[in-house]
């Protein structure tokens, strides 16, 4: 029974600070003074990992289209495009919580759209919640319309490190 109660005053001084309060880790930026220069998405893995100067810095989980598995070919079919593509614009103002845009369609897709009487589509971004969204409500599941979806915090986190024209390899 002592050693019970020590066990249990030892992880109560573990978990609290000085004050007698739970302490709660100060939320601090991972990718403090780092530029993301590359990004490699494995939708099989609902993974995209980013990396600077070759080096692999975070992987997140990620959220992709509702219709997930394969390449995306034409506007309204659900899937998240694959292949080699760069970040060309970012926005702060959107229907969603911040965005990084992916330069889908590339010449390949129209043509191959095209070819099929179809429009290849766009409006490919990285992007947080919808704006009416709450984040703590939020579970991962693929809900976008071919886009891929994190959560407010992890964009925040991307906006604010991940350089223009950024490659972006999407692998099936």
């Amino acid at each position: 029974m002592k050693s019970s109660f020590f066990a249990f005053t030892l992880l109560l001084i573990v978990c609290t600070n000085c004050k007698g309060n739970l302490s709660r880790a100060k939320k601090q930026d991972s990718l403090a003074n780092i530029t993301i220069d590359s990004i490699v998405v494995k939708k099989e893995e609902r993974a995209m990992i980013v990396f600077s100067n070759n080096k692999k810095i975070k992987t997140y989980e990620i959220a992709l289209g509702k219709n997930p598995v394969g390449k995306k070919h034409f506007e309204g079919d659900y899937k998240t495009p694959e292949g080699l593509y760069f970040i060309d614009a970012k926005s702060a103002v959107s229907k969603y919580h911040k965005n990084l845009n992916v330069s889908y369609p590339n010449k390949d897709d129209i043509q191959y759209a095209n070819a099929n009487g179809k429009r290849a589509g766009g409006d490919i971004k990285i992007h947080g919640l919808p704006n009416s969204s709450k984040e703590e409500n939020y579970t991962r599941s693929d809900w976008t319309w071919g886009c891929i979806g994190l959560t407010n915090t992890e964009i925040d986190e991307l906006f604010e490190h991940v350089k223009m024209n950024c490659p972006i390899l999407i692998l099936p």
